[in-house]
């Protein structure tokens, strides 16, 4: 707490520090809010602050900082990237016709908030120390988020492969979709059942 004290806003860490806050206040929000439009809120501005901080980590951060940190951290980190991104996708396309969408929610939660403490615990320990003017970098990456909100955020691969598959990739989801409660099917055959009798019963009058 005291590091994250000491360290001015502009520093890049900082900024990567400040993001990781609010997502996951967000995220303890989501779990205490009572309403669907409440989640819905939360579940969209969360999205969106996760979509820019992985771009200004992605596009300058990460690449600042890869060799010094070592392959397997970083490549841990962009699968990491890479899942988060897929579960916003899928999120983003569905909207609130899916049924598994705070669920899903909830799965990215946990997922981002590993990230978190593998990125807080061992990346960015190894990284403070380094000659890099963090200062610069940091404000490269409060500017980039500044362009971010006013002009958008550019399609990803994700987006565009869940968009391509139109939901065949969210398999629990459709999976869950296609069955039938046992209960309701059997009601249903009795109720069908029952319109048989019913019907022949007045065919014999």
């Amino acid at each position: 707490m005291l590091e994250r004290m000491l360290l001015p806003d502009t520093h890049a860490i900082a900024v990567l520090l400040k993001d990781h806050d609010t997502v996951k206040e967000l995220f303890d929000r989501f779990d205490k809010a009572a309403t669907v439009r409440e989640k819905d809120r939360i579940i969209d501005q969360a999205v969106m602050e996760l979509k820019i901080h992985a771009s200004i980590e992605e596009e300058i951060f990460y690449p600042a900082v890869r060799q010094h940190v070592g392959k397997d951290i970083m490549n841990e980190a962009d699968e990491e990237h890479h899942v988060a991104r897929v579960l916003i996708a899928e999120l983003d396309r569905n909207g609130r016709r899916d049924d598994h969408r705070d669920a899903k929610f909830t799965v990215l939660a946990e997922s981002v908030r590993h990230h978190i403490k593998e990125e807080e615990g061992e990346m960015l320990p190894k990284v403070k120390s380094l000659k890099i003017d963090y200062e610069t970098l940091g404000r490269r990456m409060l500017e980039r988020k500044r362009n971010l909100r006013q002009s958008g955020i550019p399609q990803d691969a994700e987006h565009a492969m869940v968009m391509a598959a139109r939901g065949k990739t969210d398999s629990p989801a459709a999976a869950a979709r296609r069955r039938r409660p046992v209960g309701k099917s059997r009601s249903r055959k009795r109720r069908r059942s029952s319109a048989k009798v019913t019907t022949g019963a007045r065919a014999g009058r």
